[in-house]
Parts: structure tokens; C-alpha cells; sequence
């Protein structure tokens, strides 16, 4: 499962679509919009009336807590008085006019350790929800081991992260409980210190909310806090990951979702966004991360775990800084899926020669394959071969394969005959060769 962190936005706007749904007795107004700058602020205020009528907050939206604690959060004036429209649009053009340093350590109220420094780009307005403390509730569900497991407190806000032990309840959920055997276990369960007139209104939103964290297919969902007033619910502030290799069935579900960069870190390359976009159109896994463009080592790894040994490989044999690239292609992705991944390799790849004048070595790893069949997907590595032979022999590349599973023979015959055909360097093994050997052969070459 890959967990994608969502705008707080995007996570409202996914609960709310589906409100009626898992929330049938309670009422969420959801008045909220995402802008960049003041200027997209006003253009919305043309027809959300709302942001004219009502007191407002205003914070980032970049994937980073402890907003208030870093002062990023607008809900009241510097003088006594709630935050009109302009305050807003003021506020968000002097936040997102320079960069900002954003701790995400405090000892108290004080910063600890080194600050991110980047430009705040998108902002989330709300109206402000009058409420007393005792109102507020925390709540959040994520995928612990083989359990979902539910917490549940009766304090919300800065204080249950202060003394999560004590205040918070945890509910383990097997993958076979029923829908009646998790209602039951959660109000069994349900925080001693909500006030007994709020513990079945807390009870009923408790396992709406599980719900919605399942079948939405929500790899984690907090809300902290969510302020309950009878049958009216706020969500006041939102932390959500979407579990992304459900993406290509939860188009409908989900809407136009973005994956944003996180605060403080690069933005990702067309060609990551374009891998990202056809991962979630499938139900197989195509990853890449980016990491030294101009180094000389590439992968092309089938398999979650096999990445991860061959990338540590690399960097015990080569050191890191050959490693051009992270990711995977499994899960039986289609022949056409698999061109379109090794593609995108081979563009990144021979863009530029080695600046040191070495050739470049791509390997093409992996365990031996459960069900992948190895000869449908090394149909499309040659064909991204075919498209890309020339550019391969003029940067110098050196190709060093080891598969084994369903089909292995006529694949790893397939390939080696092409690449002997299109004058390209290449050493093919079976799974009789260790699943790392082809690194240490190239390194040692």
C-alpha cells in the first residue's frame, strides 16, 4: 500500500461529497476554498457569499502541522475583533509574498532544531466556528500491522498531542470484523471523559467515520479537532494519506485529488507526475523517485522489496552517488504500461553522457516473479529499446538483467536477442544467479 499525503482541503472535499452517506444524522456545512493569493481569494468571494458575511481563518495548506505554533494561523485581528475578507487577502499576500521558516520540533513554545525555509503557495479559508473547549473531539484512523486501528479522545487540538497515553483511546480492527461487531466495539470503547449526554452522538460519528477511513480507502484520516454541537459537526483541521494503488477505482469517489510536493522539499519533475498519473489509472504499481539525474547507475526493479535491496546495494557497492533513480514496475502491469515506464528511463537516462566518461549501466532486477509474467513485460522493455537504441549507444550503456518467474526463459531469450539485434551491451541471468550479482558484476566492470 502507498500512502500519498492530500491537502486538507481535498480531504474536506472528499468527506463532504459523501456526507449523506456516513454521516446521515449529522450536518457539515462545509464552506471552505483553496487559493494561492489574495487576488484568487476576492475572485471567490463573488460567489461564495459566505466569505463576505461571516468571520474567517486562513492558514497554509502545504502538508506541515504545528501552523499555529509557527504563527501561520489568522482567526482573530491583532486587535480584539474576528478576520474580515480583506484581512484575509491581506494576510495571505504578505504570507505567500517571501519565504517562510516553518519548525516542525518545539520544546514548548519554542523552536527546536532547523527550520524548513520555502514559499507558501496554497492557503485553505474556512469561516471561524465559535465553540467552547469542552466541544472539541479528536478522532483518526490508520492501518497499523494487519489492524485498522481508530483513536478516539475527548480533548482535542495541541492538548491530546501533549499526553496521547493518557488521553486517547485505541480500537484494533481485523479485516473480517463486521460492520455490527466494529459498531459494537466502538461504543463499548468510547472515551470515559465525553460527557455521557454527548457519548452516543460521539459513538454514531465514530463509526461513520471508520467507515468512510475504509471504504474510502483512506490510508490515514485524522481530525483534530472536530468541534460537535448537537448534530452539527466543524471540522476545524484535517491530515490525510490516500491509499494511491486504489486510485484508478476511486476516480469517482475522490474527485480531482492532487498530490502536492510537501513544504521545503523540490518540486517533482513532469516525468515523476507522469508515472504518478499512470500508477493510479492501474491496479499495478509503477513508482520513481529522482534522485542524481546526471549519476550513472539506473534501475529498473520489479518488485517493492527487491527496489529497496537493490537500491541499498548500489549505494554498499557503487556508493549513493551513482544512484540515478528509485522506484518499481509489479503487480502485472500490461505491456504497454511497462514500454511507458522504460521509456521514461531511457529519456531521464541518456540525456547527457557521464561527465567522468564512464558508460552508463541500467539493470533491470528483480526476485523471482509470483504471477508477473516476465515475457509480457520484457515485450515492452524492448520495445522502449527499439525507440531508444540510438540515444543508448551514444551515451554509452551497458545493460545487466536477472528475472525469474512465470515465463522467465522466452523473456530473458527475448531480450538479449533484441538488444544483440539493435548493437546494444547487455548480460542476461536466470534466477540460478544471485538477485544481486548483476550490481557487483556491473560495479566491478
Amino acid at each position: 500500500m502507498a500512502q500519498k499525503a492530500i491537502r486538507e482541503y481535498d480531504a474536506k472535499s472528499i468527506l463532504a461529497k459523501h456526507w449523506d452517506k456516513y454521516f446521515p444524522n449529522f450536518t457539515y456545512a462545509y464552506e471552505t476554498v483553496l487559493v494561492q493569493n489574495g487576488s484568487e481569494l476576492a475572485e471567490a468571494a463573488k460567489e461564495k457569499t459566505w466569505l463576505n458575511e461571516k468571520a474567517l481563518v486562513a492558514k497554509p495548506d502545504m502538508l506541515f502541522g504545528k501552523r499555529g505554533k509557527n504563527g501561520l494561523v489568522l482567526f482573530k485581528d491583532a486587535k480584539p475583533g474576528d478576520v474580515s475578507l480583506a484581512k484575509a487577502i491581506s494576510w495571505i499576500d504578505e504570507k505567500s509574498s517571501k519565504e517562510q521558516a516553518v519548525y516542525f520540533s518545539f520544546d514548548g513554545d519554542t523552536p527546536a532544531g532547523e527550520p524548513s525555509v520555502d514559499m507558501l503557495t496554497h492557503f485553505i479559508v474556512e469561516p471561524f466556528t465559535p465553540h467552547a473547549q469542552e466541544e472539541e473531539y479528536y478522532i483518526s484512523a490508520t492501518c497499523v500491522g494487519d489492524d485498522d486501528v481508530l483513536y478516539m479522545s475527548a480533548e482535542g487540538g495541541m492538548e491530546v498531542e501533549e499526553g496521547w497515553e493518557e488521553k486517547v483511546t485505541e480500537v484494533a480492527f481485523k479485516i473480517t470484523d463486521t460492520e455490527e461487531e466494529i459498531a459494537e466495539k466502538i461504543r463499548a470503547n468510547i472515551p470515559a471523559d465525553v460527557a455521557d449526554k454527548d457519548k452516543p452522538a460521539f459513538a454514531e460519528f465514530a463509526i461513520g467515520f471508520f467507515k468512510a477511513y475504509r471504504e474510502l480507502n483512506f490510508a490515514y484520516l485524522e481530525i483534530n479537532p472536530f468541534v460537535m454541537q448537537g448534530n452539527k459537526i466543524e471540522l476545524l483541521d484535517m491530515v490525510a494519506k490516500l491509499d494511491d494503488t486504489a486510485g484508478f477505482m476511486m476516480v469517482e469517489q475522490w474527485g480531482d485529488v492532487e498530490y502536492p510536493t510537501a513544504f521545503g522539499m523540490e518540486e517533482k519533475s513532469p516525468e515523476v507526475l507522469a508515472v504518478e498519473e499512470a500508477d493510479a489509472k492501474t491496479g499495478a504499481s509503477l513508482k520513481l523517485t529522482l534522485l542524481k539525474p546526471d549519476a550513472r547507475i539506473w534501475t529498473m526493479v520489479a518488485g517493492g522489496g527487491a527496489s529497496v535491496v537493490y537500491a541499498d546495494t548500489i549505494a554498499d557497492l557503487a556508493g549513493i552517488e551513482d544512484l540515478a533513480n528509485y522506484g518499481e514496475y509489479s503487480g502485472g502491469p500490461t505491456t504497454g504500461e511497462t514500454k511507458f515506464y522504460a521509456e521514461t528511463l531511457l529519456d531521464l537516462m541518456t540525456r547527457k553522457k557521464d561527465p567522468k566518461g564512464r558508460d552508463k549501466i541500467l539493470i533491470i532486477g528483480g526476485a523471482i516473479a509470483n504471477f508477473t509474467d516476465v515475457a509480457k513485460t520484457f515485450t515492452g522493455i524492448i520495445q522502449a529499446f527499439e525507440e531508444y537504441a540510438d540515444k543508448m549507444k551514444e551515451v554509452g550503456v551497458k545493460i545487466y538483467v536477472r528475472r525469474g518467474g512465470p515465463n522467465y526463459e522466452k523473456g530473458l531469450k527475448d531480450i538479449k536477442e533484441a538488444a544483440d539485434r539493435l548493437g546494444l551491451w547487455i548480460d542476461v541471468y536466470g534466477p540460478e544467479t544471485h538477485v544481486t550479482d548483476i550490481v557487483r558484476m556491473a560495479v566491478e566492470a
